[in-house]
């Protein structure tokens, strides 16, 4: 019988761990890559959503209080505020959204009494919020948040009476 003597050559330990380097290696990229667009799509979706909440807390205050005629733009302060009225109890009241400060603050407030900025409830942070009625019962609205997305909502009043 003849004993087989084993010849290892330097490639045979080399070419394993080479193929795992470069295995390794491409994991990495991909996981980088993939850690990247998930952070850019994360910023992206959490941008558009801030921009989009103070429109649609605007929105859903409207339908809300969309009841006899009651939406209206006001000025307090120099300021353009939109005005929703509301009867409870046969005390008519009056909310007010506006942007303050930075904020964009709402004020419930008997419709009577004297209605300041500074007392308003902040909602959430923007950097600008305009209130435009370009025409009876028509509503634009735009909203610039602190990182400089833009998005516009135009609502109209369905009530009229």
């Amino acid at each position: 019988m003849k004993l087989r003597t084993q010849h290892r050559h330097v490639i045979d330990l080399i070419f394993p761990i080479a193929v795992f380097f470069v295995f390794a290696a491409s994991s990495l990229a991909v996981l980088m890559l993939a850690a990247n667009i998930y952070s850019r799509q994360t910023a992206d979706a959490d941008a558009n959503y801030t921009t989009r909440i103070s429109l649609s807390y605007v929105s859903e205050k409207i339908r809300q209080n969309d009841t006899g005629g009651g939406i209206s733009v006001e000025a307090i302060e120099g300021q353009d505020c939109l005005a929703l009225e509301t009867r409870l109890n046969d005390v008519l009241y009056t909310t007010y959204i506006y942007a303050h400060e930075g904020m964009l603050k709402e004020l419930f407030i008997r419709s009577d009494a004297e209605a300041h900025l500074r007392d308003g409830k902040p909602i959430m942070e923007v950097k600008n919020f305009t209130i435009e009625e370009p025409k009876d019962g028509l509503f634009r609205f735009t909203s610039v948040e602190p990182d400089g997305n833009t998005m516009t909502l135009i609502a109209s009043e369905r009530s009229t009476l």
